[in-house]
């Protein structure tokens, strides 16, 4: 009898706990021309889950019955299902279907009015609670914006156009979170604030193949930059196509280098740079250089070769050389030995500059050379002599373009090969 009555409380205690809460709706309903409604509605629903509620409302319906208007009826709320749930209601008067309705029920204590729950409607005109009249020409009635649910509180976390908005411009949200209007010119580029501006004012300059300049001799260990780099950590300086290490081989004061003696330039060594500098305007274009620059400078190699080799080159980058440009080049040489003669020559890109022979009489051998910037190429113009040689000067023209880069070259030969062409200096600078 005890585990009888204990099972029997058990399961009372389930049921109760199981059980959904009710809202209720209660109202007076009218007709059209003020008359009270009597009829019944039958509510019909489909299953769903209520919030909290271990019990599933099935699919259903009921009828309840209005008498001279009054209309009272308890069920589950559905507005907190997950996805939300509504009940079809439909008015039955005088043997015929009246309108239809929808409701969504909240979860509430509260006793509910048909407008509050009711969320669209059809048919001939619509029942009203309260002492509001009906629209009975067959037209929908409208729905005022509180009695859909969450309408309200949707509508007022949408932006609002402030004082400042206006159409035809970009949108953005003012302190006050209310839609306002950047205002600027058609070319302004808009800033993540809000605000608005030139285009492009901080636009850096770039600097590349940038020539060292000061003597590369094995002893010097200052060199010079031709701009200053902006940021600092952006220069890349490379010693003969080998980056060199900024704090361990080299370190930079404005536009200058100082190497560390373990890693200071040793004759024929290349040094070139690249480097951001500081810019402004809406185009990124190369630095300007105003003060003449060094290219190359150094010793060079020797040939014994009976035919023309190489004793020494300088290469300049693309984007160095700009038109109205000048480059001049100076160059010595040495012959030693007496059992032949010797032929120098200076090539700008694949054009030949310069071209002397000598006799086995001459030891030295000097020329400059210049090199004036055109749009696309260069006009050339050369002097050479020596001890013994004869002052000689060309002019001429280079179809050679600078625009991807070029090589300026020394060679000689020697008739004998018992003898040796030595290349001792030379020297080459832009002058902008």
């Amino acid at each position: 009898m005890f585990r009888r009555s204990l099972v029997a409380a058990l399961w009372l205690a389930l049921s109760a706990v199981a059980a959904p809460s009710l809202s209720t709706i209660q109202d007076v309903l009218y007709k059209a021309d003020g008359a009270r409604f009597n009829g019944t509605l039958t509510i019909s629903w489909n299953s769903f889950q209520p919030a909290g509620g271990m019990a599933v409302v099935s699919q259903g319906s009921t009828v309840v019955r209005v008498t001279n208007g009054y209309l009272q009826v308890q069920l589950v709320p559905s507005t907190t299902a997950i996805p939300m749930a509504t009940y079809n209601v439909t008015y039955t008067s005088d043997g015929r279907t009246q309108f239809r309705e929808v409701w969504a029920v909240p979860a509430t204590t509260q006793r509910l009015k048909v407008s509050d729950v009711r969320i669209s409607s059809s048919g001939v005109g619509s029942a009203t609670s309260g002492s509001a009249a009906a629209d009975t020409s067959g037209v929908t009635v409208p729905m005022p914006e509180s009695d859909v649910v969450g309408l309200v509180a949707d509508l007022g976390a949408r932006p609002i156009k402030g004082p400042n908005f206006a159409a035809g411009g970009v949108a953005m949200a003012d302190s006050s979170g209310m839609m306002a209007t950047v205002s600027g010119t058609a070319s302004d580029c808009v800033h993540v604030d809000g605000s608005s501006g030139p285009c492009g004012t901080t636009v850096p300059g770039f600097v590349d193949g940038d020539t060292l300049s000061g003597l590369v001799d094995g002893v010097n260990a200052s060199f010079g930059l031709s701009a200053v780099p902006s940021p600092s950590a952006s220069l890349a300086i490379y010693r003969n196509g080998v980056i060199q290490k900024a704090g361990q081989d080299f370190t930079l004061t404005g536009g200058t280098v100082q190497f560390v003696a373990a890693s200071t330039p040793q004759p024929g060594d290349t040094l070139l740079a690249s480097y951001r500098t500081a810019g402004s305007g809406t185009t990124s274009t190369a630095a300007t250089v105003t003060t003449p620059q060094v290219l190359c400078s150094g010793s060079g190699g020797s040939t014994q070769s009976t035919t023309l080799a190489s004793v020494g080159a300088c290469t300049i980058a693309a984007g160095v050389l700009l038109p109205g440009d000048r480059v001049e080049i100076e160059f010595d040489m040495a012959h030693q030995g007496s059992a032949g003669g010797f032929s120098l020559e200076l090539h700008w890109g694949g054009t030949t500059v310069v071209h002397r022979d000598a006799t086995s009489a001459e030891a030295l051998a000097s020329g400059r050379a210049g090199a004036a910037i055109l749009a696309a190429t260069a006009q050339l113009s050369s002097q050479t002599w020596g001890s013994v040689l004869a002052f000689a000067a060309t002019a001429g023209n280079a179809a050679d373009s600078y625009a991807n880069g070029l090589t300026i070259t020394l060679l000689g030969l020697v008739a004998q090969a018992s003898d040796t062409l030595t290349l001792n200096n030379f020297t080459v600078v832009r002058i902008p």
